[in-house]
């Protein structure tokens, strides 16, 4: 549904029932939302339908997912609630329900919501309805419980951090210089319009010019609600992901921490990735695109390291969900126990060239059952053989194919996905 007042309230009310399920006495939720402008009044219409629902309402402000997700367990609320767009632009906006325990919900709970949106019955009144209380100051115990889980200090560190004008601009300059980091933020001044518009780790530019000019020892870059980040060498070098994980699963394995000496990664991981773990004695386990598969295989196999190479790592020892900051400071941890550069780290892994092409307005059913694009792809993995990959998927939203491929060189990688794409075209309409 688009996103009204109207429509942010009725998912407070729907959303209510998660807190109160199996609860003796009033149910407790926290609210949190990043800086959008539009975040204000929607925070406002889901705190009014859970309050009227009979919640309590803990309302933290702006502040990361991932701070939500903790405070949800750790202030012991049965619900917790984010309104964020991500990495969008700021005239989008949405609503995240989050567990007791601070874990997302699973698909089924959240068709339940969705099954109650705008269902009747009879609302509490009098004292039975939920009190709304300011929890801002609970930012600190974010921060706190952040810096427990390091495993040393920053000091000697000279650090950039892009807040992407969204909900880290207060929490991660603040707790990058608590763990002992010089520090400069850009895109730390959110207006309510200006989140991830040109800043942040959908755009690095700015990041990596800031960087180079200023000589700094490395950049951070978050998204819009900081659930994710990537990261810049001091020469402007883009670090995603796939480059993070490998470094923090080299360190949890040198010091014994790295559950089953395994990492989970998606489909669209490099696979420069998966052979530079293969030959370190590791295991990769892939699942399809979206953090909420990883976790699922990593609670599933009792893994504590997984992610996506967007930059949304999950350190399942510290935090139920993916948290850029938690991983900034884990990653700048391991360059100041090193005392190596952020490239010099990086280059554990090689990425290889990657090309992906989207062909739209397809039958994606026909390509899925396509015997002569089956073949195609046969043909092209033979090819590129243990240095290169096909991948072929659906677009979950649109009619539409994603045709993904590795090489050893970019070259190759090109001419082989555009072959494929054509014969998506030609066999798939």
């Amino acid at each position: 549904m688009d996103l009204s007042v109207a429509a942010a309230h009725v998912l407070g009310d729907a959303g209510a029932f998660v807190g109160s399920t199996g609860r003796r006495g009033r149910p407790v939720a926290v609210v949190g939302r990043d800086p959008r402008a539009s975040g204000e009044f929607l925070e406002a219409s889901v705190v009014a339908g859970l309050a009227s629902s009979g919640v309590d309402v803990l309302r933290l402000g702006v502040l990361p997912t991932p701070a939500v997700a903790y405070l949800t367990s750790a202030l012991g609320a049965d619900l917790g609630v984010m309104l964020s767009a991500s990495h969008n632009p700021a005239p989008d906006n949405g609503i995240k329900f989050l567990a007791r325990g601070g874990f997302k919900l699973p698909d089924s709970v959240e068709n339940e919501i969705e099954q109650r949106l705008g269902e009747k019955w009879e609302r509490p009144v009098g004292s039975a309805v939920g009190r709304v209380r300011e929890a801002y100051g609970e930012a600190d115990r974010y921060i706190a419980h952040l810096l427990t889980t390091l495993p040393r200090r920053l000091e000697g560190l000279n650090v950039v951090v892009d807040c992407a004008n969204g909900a880290a601009h207060v929490v991660a300059p603040e707790a990058l210089l608590r763990a002992g980091a010089q520090v400069e933020a850009i895109g730390a001044r959110p207006d309510g319009l200006n989140i991830n518009e040109g800043c942040g780790s959908t755009h690095l530019d700015k990041l990596q010019q800031v960087v180079v000019s200023r000589g700094a020892d490395l950049g951070i870059a978050y998204d819009g609600d900081a659930d994710r980040c990537l990261a810049v060498t001091h020469t402007g070098e883009i670090v995603d992901g796939d480059q993070i994980m490998a470094i923090l699963a080299m360190a949890m394995r040198a010091q014994g921490q790295l559950a089953e000496d395994t990492v989970v990664a998606t489909v669209m991981s490099n696979l420069g990735f998966k052979i530079a773990l293969r030959n370190a004695g590791m295991q990769v386990i892939e699942t399809a695109v979206g953090d909420r598969y990883v976790l699922e295989a990593m609670k599933a196999g009792g893994y504590n390291l997984g992610g996506e190479q967007s930059g949304h790592v999950l350190l399942l020892d510290h935090a139920t969900t993916g948290d850029g900051l938690l991983t900034s400071l884990h990653l700048l941890a391991e360059v100041a126990r090193e005392g190596r550069s952020l490239a010099d780290l990086a280059s554990v892994m090689t990425r290889l060239p990657q090309v992906l092409i989207n062909v739209r307005d397809i039958d994606k059913a026909k390509a899925v059952a396509s015997a002569d694009l089956a073949a195609a792809i046969a043909r092209a993995e033979a090819d590129l053989g243990e240095t290169g990959r096909v991948l072929i998927r659906p677009s979950g939203t649109e009619p539409m194919i994603r045709v993904m491929v590795e090489a050893s060189s970019h070259d190759q990688a090109n001419l082989v996905a555009t072959a494929l794409a054509d014969i998506v075209r030609t066999t798939c309409v």
